[in-house]
Formats: C-alpha cells, sequence, structure tokens
C-alpha cells in the first residue's frame, strides 16, 4: 500500500513551501517522502522534484501553440493530465514501491478541487493503485482577518472536501507571519453564535437568513476547522504530519521488526 497527500488550496496560501519544509523536515528524521509537481506553470522548487506533470504537458507550449490565456491553458494541461492517467501518471507511479510516501503539490485554481473533476478523477486513480490518499487544503492564516473572509475560507474548504470525499485536513497557512495571533486563535475554535453576532453587525438585515444558513452549516455539522502551521517550529510541522499520518494510516500495516539478541544483550 503506497501513500499520499494532495495539497491544495488557493494561489499564494503557500503550497509549494508546505511542500518543501516537509521534505526537509522528513530528511532530517530520516523518512523517506516523494514530491510530485502538478503546476504545469512551476518554474522553481526548493525541493526535489520525483515526478513533474511539465515531462507531459507544459503551461507555455500551450499558451504559444493554442493562443489560449495563462487559466484556460492551466485547465487544459490538467485535463491532458486527466487523459493519460493510464499512461503516463501509471508508469510513473510504477517506479515506486508499495510503501512510498508522495506528495502531490497541485495548481492553485479553485475551480480545479471546487467543481471541475479533474482532480477528483487523479484520486481516485490513486486510490485504484492501492494509495491511500488525504486531501491538505491551505488557507493563508493572513487571509482571514474577519468573519466574512472565515466563512469564504471555511466555504471553499467544504466544497473541496465535498468534491473528494476523502481524509481531510485544513491548514492555516503562514502563522509565522502572522503579527497579531489572537486575532486567528478565536477562529482555531470558533463558537456559532460568536461569529453569527459578528456576521450580522457587518452584513446588510436582508442577509441575516443566509448568514444563519452559513453559521449553522459550519457550527451543527462540525466539518470545518483549522489547524495552525508554523514553518519555524518543527514541532508545528511534526505535529500537523502526525495527523496527515493517522488519516491514511501510515504505518499501521507495516511489519513488526523483531531484534535478535544475543548472550551479551540479556542481564544476569
Amino acid at each position: 500500500m503506497g501513500y499520499a497527500q494532495l495539497v491544495i488550496g488557493p494561489a499564494g496560501s503557500g503550497k509549494s513551501t508546505y511542500c518543501s519544509s516537509l521534505h526537509r523536515h522528513c530528511e532530517a528524521a530520516g523518512r523517506s517522502l516523494h514530491i510530485v509537481n502538478l503546476d504545469p506553470a512551476a518554474e522553481q522548487f526548493d525541493y526535489p522534484v520525483a515526478m513533474d506533470i511539465r515531462e507531459l504537458i507544459c503551461l507555455d507550449d500551450v499558451m504559444e501553440e493554442l493562443g489560449m490565456g495563462p487559466n484556460g491553458a492551466l485547465m487544459y494541461c490538467m485535463e491532458e493530465l486527466e487523459d493519460n492517467l493510464d499512461d503516463w501518471l501509471t508508469d510513473e507511479l510504477d517506479n515506486y514501491l508499495d510503501d512510498d510516501y508522495l506528495v502531490f503539490d497541485c495548481p492553485g485554481q479553485i475551480e480545479l478541487f471546487s467543481h471541475v473533476p479533474v482532480l477528483r478523477n487523479f484520486v481516485e486513480h490513486l486510490k485504484s493503485k492501492n494509495f491511500n490518499v488525504c486531501v491538505v487544503y491551505l488557507l493563508d492564516s493572513q487571509f482571514i482577518t474577519d468573519v466574512t473572509k472565515f466563512i469564504s475560507g471555511c466555504m471553499a474548504s467544504l466544497s473541496a472536501m465535498v468534491q473528494f470525499e476523502l481524509p481531510h485536513i485544513n491548514i492555516l497557512s503562514k502563522m509565522d507571519l502572522v503579527t497579531n495571533k489572537r486575532d486567528i486563535e478565536d477562529f482555531l475554535n470558533p463558537q456559532g453564535q460568536v461569529l453569527l453576532s459578528e456576521l450580522n453587525q457587518l452584513m446588510a438585515p436582508q442577509f441575516l437568513k443566509l448568514n444563519k444558513a452559513l453559521i449553522e452549516l459550519i457550527d451543527q455539522y462540525s466539518m470545518v476547522s483549522f489547524v495552525p502551521l508554523d514553518l519555524r517550529k518543527e514541532s508545528s510541522i511534526r505535529y500537523i504530519l502526525s495527523q496527515i499520518d493517522n488519516c491514511i494510516q501510515y504505518g499501521e500495516d507495516a511489519d513488526v521488526k523483531v531484534k535478535d539478541f544475543g548472550p551479551e544483550d540479556i542481564d544476569d
């Protein structure tokens, strides 16, 4: 059985930085980790790339040959990936062992994880190859400055959760750049009535029923929660990795290693 993280989130939320920090952390811990680039527009990496979609198709080539804009060209590239799941991706996956751990660094176009089925079909292919997959959704903590933006982030995350139907971890990234962390802490364990009160104060009266419905969706089902990530702290990375490992049951099917003891190891 293989293991995989699908790292998604809006553009600029710190997905590639998360991947590179995760790689450094695992390398220091003596743990094997392979990072895969699924962004056809990527140019530079702070981590060794194990697999690269640009070997299949490149954004610049599509824009030049088909005359498309950046967003349309990226969607074309991702659809090309979807068409080559049984060919290119399968051949690449064959290079890895059953217990390998892959992290897929995805583009930031929100439609890819809200309603377009490309990435959903991608993870279904991974599951068919006996991979346990966890979705890691990153949201920039500096974006969460008031309740309206928090609700927006929750709805985007919830959309991805419904789309993929997989174990899901939500991360507030860039916590090391937040100047007043108390403002963020209120959103890590939000109280429904407090959120509703603040939302009603900011919105026009005609939105009161909509506000209540949104807060009830978040509060009653307890589906959306966020874990803070501070890349300056190894303990923060370690905690998030342990949460993801638990979701995908990493290492639970490993064989127990038995040590052979010699006479000198046995106390009299």
